[in-house]
């Protein structure tokens, strides 16, 4: 079983690298540049993604049963991004022009592309239900701290707002979403392909993106920066480690106990580097981490997934 799940979230990762290599021979052969994805990130923030969670919302059946497992399951993806949040404080303090990245690529996992796939491969549309409410909750989180640790110490710094934790796509997206599932609507087969669609395009783009990215970038430095080292350590074993701890004392088991080990122990996200590109953030930076640490989670993510059998 170990090395089965090892092979899957190697395959994962290595469909992930092919999408990344596209974007990278795309911009060194003039066709995509860089420039061109730092102009079309927009795209992907406020359109794509959101439509990515009201789409996670419209998969889901709701009954009594499901929203209180759904409730579970949210709580505890949730109390796992606040973990990490809370766990990178010490750290990167001295690297002040990239701290917000480093921080960012612990507290928020790969859920849409590393997760969810990995928990339909293992464990079904179970998996799959336990998981979407982890990517309900990690584009809450993302879309209001993630856009306030971007712009920490810059220019666009506004500090805390109602307002910017109110009036922002990720947050927007769920208002929508929400009552959607509530209510049991079901969109007209046009209109819900069209949903599917747009959301069919977050990773290939995000992918794609990020390829311009490491082709601007000193490949070198992913093994020679020593931060990226700690944001492995950090990300793919230190909090996993404190979730599966957290997650035994209150009595988390079975199929959820999976899913939140897997949505624990999943490399950094994509939006790292969307993030980065947004707020004016160095994104060869962002793009070494998010190669990086996606690399060494092949050798991680079985050990915590197995974790979870224990």
């Amino acid at each position: 079983m170990f090395f089965q799940n090892m092979s899957m979230a190697a395959q994962q990762v290595a469909i992930l690298y092919l999408i990344v290599a596209v974007g990278f021979l795309a911009d060194r052969i003039g066709i995509f540049k860089q420039t061109t994805a730092k102009m079309s990130n927009d795209l992907l923030f406020y359109i794509i993604t959101p439509t990515v969670i009201v789409q996670s919302f419209l998969n889901m059946e709701f009954s009594k049963d499901t929203i209180m497992s759904f409730l579970t399951a949210f709580l505890c993806m949730f109390a796992t991004l606040t973990v990490g949040i809370f766990l990178v404080i010490p750290f990167f303090r001295k690297d002040k022009d990239n701290s917000s990245i480093y921080k960012y690529a612990v507290s928020y996992g790969n859920m849409g592309y590393m997760a969810l796939p990995l928990c339909q491969s293992l464990l079904g549309s179970e998996g799959v239900f336990y998981c979407s409410a982890g990517v309900v909750a990690f584009n809450i989180l993302s879309f209001v701290h993630g856009i306030w640790l971007m712009k920490k110490g810059t220019e666009n710094d506004e500090g805390f707002k109602i307002k910017s934790i109110v009036l922002n796509p990720g947050v927007l997206s769920v208002a929508v979403g929400l009552p959607l599932f509530i209510l049991g609507v079901e969109l007209p087969q046009m209109l819900s392909g069209a949903v599917t669609h747009i959301a069919n395009l977050n990773t290939p783009l995000a992918m794609i993106f990020l390829g311009t990215y490491i082709a601007n970038s000193d490949l070198k430095a992913m093994f020679r920066q020593k931060q990226n080292y700690l944001v492995v350590l950090l990300k793919l074993l230190v909090l996993p480690t404190i979730m599966f701890v957290i997650f035994k004392l209150v009595g988390i088991s079975g199929v959820l106990l999976t899913a939140c080990m897997i949505s624990a122990s999943v490399p950094s996200a994509t939006n790292t580097v969307m993030f980065a590109a947004k707020y004016g953030k160095d994104t060869s930076v962002a793009s070494t981490v998010v190669a990086f640490c996606s690399l060494v989670s092949v050798l991680t993510i079985p050990v915590m997934i197995a974790l979870s059998h224990v």
